[in-house]
């Protein structure tokens, strides 16, 4: 898809930036950011793939630290 072309050099960046030797990058374009295409099978709840993740609470000041940090770097 042409999107990845143009999200590959910023993710390149953050990793350097964030010393992340490993990183996953999960992106969906289209139908408000929900994918345009159903490419992996989803029949259900059930099967398929899943990508979940615990929710976290967030320390926005420390956010804003390491926002701050990684810009400086970028």
């Amino acid at each position: 898809m042409a999107y990845r072309g143009s999200v590959q050099p910023v993710v390149k960046k953050l990793a350097l930036a964030m010393n992340a030797e490993n990183y996953n990058v999960l992106q969906n374009n289209g139908r408000l950011a929900h994918q345009e295409v159903d490419h992996i099978p989803k029949p259900n709840q059930t099967e398929g793939l899943g990508i979940q993740w615990p929710a976290q609470n967030t320390d926005m000041d420390k956010l804003k630290a390491l926002f701050n940090e990684v810009k400086a770097k970028m």
